[in-house]
């Protein structure tokens, strides 16, 4: 038996470990533990994705709960030590790009046990986004990086990383979005909140260079006050971002504006079915700029830069930064437009990438 050990920490590991683990069940050769860091802890980040993924509970929870993100990263490190040094798994499999993904990298490599690292490659080249350094870090570790584009393939050759290394087999995220895409849309969740398929934005925002700093976060809500003179708004809060509103007294303002619904975060389930119908996202999210893409709805990145250029080339993405005279500028373009689908599904976003991956585990 292949002893596989994957590891999961905050809410978009789990849409990819799904699609790994349905696809590693069916070769007999590989026996799995999945572990969970505790990086997001609470019921609404991370339970109910659990259930309506129909993921195994956690072999092993490490708990590392609510500090610092250098102290959690240091509380990964120390109790997955242990781990793998008892069930000693002759793999690991890391995902995505969070701060337990680099922790699992670094713990396995220093304990000796052969790294993939799945999302591999991806390069926004902005050294002030903390996931940048996660993904070029553990993609440094790894012995088998699984890329989700070709561009992700040239970012890690002209790093020095041997081709033998590299794998381009597409993308998890998009095998799991597939595979739930009817039920979700099947929840018609826009009636929940009485609103019209194409007749409404969906929004999500989260990153710490649009919520951490004070002076960006009321630009960001005064840019949503503009987008809900045009449509109906549904804002999910992560729970950093509402911290941040409150404690800036802006969720006050927010409340305010007539036909924004802010919810708390949404099952996954939920938040696919919303952003089905929607007549346009806008987003922080990278994960967000993959699923709209194939779903071919419009997404506005509110970043100056992204990791996921493909969305932009081939999909439905627009990056548009964090300006608000220019977000409104292209969005105004956007609603004044016919709501017919555009863009195409990148190569090999067909389904069955963990497949892919799970083949060449199983013949090395």
């Amino acid at each position: 038996m292949t002893r596989v050990m994957i590891l999961v920490g905050a809410r978009p590991n789990l849409m990819k470990a799904a699609a790994i683990l349905e696809a590693i069940a069916g070769y007999s050769q590989f026996t799995t533990r999945l572990v969970h860091t505790g990086q997001h802890y609470d019921d609404e980040m991370y339970k109910i994705f659990f259930q309506e993924l129909r993921l195994p509970q956690p072999d092993i929870y490490l708990g590392v709960g609510a500090f610092s993100p250098l102290q959690q990263m240091g509380r990964i490190l120390l109790a997955l030590e242990p781990e793998l040094m008892e069930w000693k798994p002759d793999l690991f499999v890391v995902v995505g790009d969070v701060n337990s993904t680099v922790m699992g990298a670094l713990a396995a490599n220093k304990v000796g046990v052969p790294l993939a690292h799945v999302e591999a490659g991806l390069r926004s080249f902005d050294r002030l986004m903390p996931e940048e350094f996660n993904r070029i870090l553990t993609d440094h570790l790894a012995d088998f990086l699984f890329t989700t584009s070709r561009d992700a393939d040239d970012n890690l050759l002209r790093e020095g990383i041997p081709a033998e290394r590299i794998f381009f087999v597409g993308n998890v995220m998009v095998d799991t979005l597939l595979r739930f895409r009817v039920v979700a849309h099947s929840r018609a969740a826009w009636q929940e909140y009485n609103l019209s398929p194409a007749g409404y934005a969906l929004l999500t925002l989260h990153r710490p260079s649009n919520v951490d700093d004070a002076a960006s976060l009321k630009q960001m809500v005064s840019l949503l006050a503009e987008i809900d003179a045009r449509l109906p708004v549904i804002f999910p809060i992560h729970p950093r971002t509402r911290a941040r509103l409150q404690d800036s007294g802006l969720m006050a303002q927010l409340d305010t504006l007539s036909t924004v619904i802010t919810t708390p975060p949404l099952g996954y389930l939920a938040f696919v079915s919303l952003m089905s119908e929607a007549r346009v996202v806008l987003t922080d999210s990278g994960g967000i700029q993959e699923e709209t893409t194939v779903l071919g709805i419009p997404c506005l990145t509110l970043r100056e830069n992204t990791e996921r250029p493909v969305t932009i080339h081939e999909g439905t993405n627009r990056l548009v930064g964090t300006n608000p005279d220019k977000i409104l500028a292209v969005l105004d373009e956007l609603l004044s437009s016919p709501t017919s689908r555009s863009g195409q599904i990148p190569e090999l976003w067909d389904g069955r990438a963990a497949q892919r991956i799970v083949e060449i585990l199983a013949r090395t």
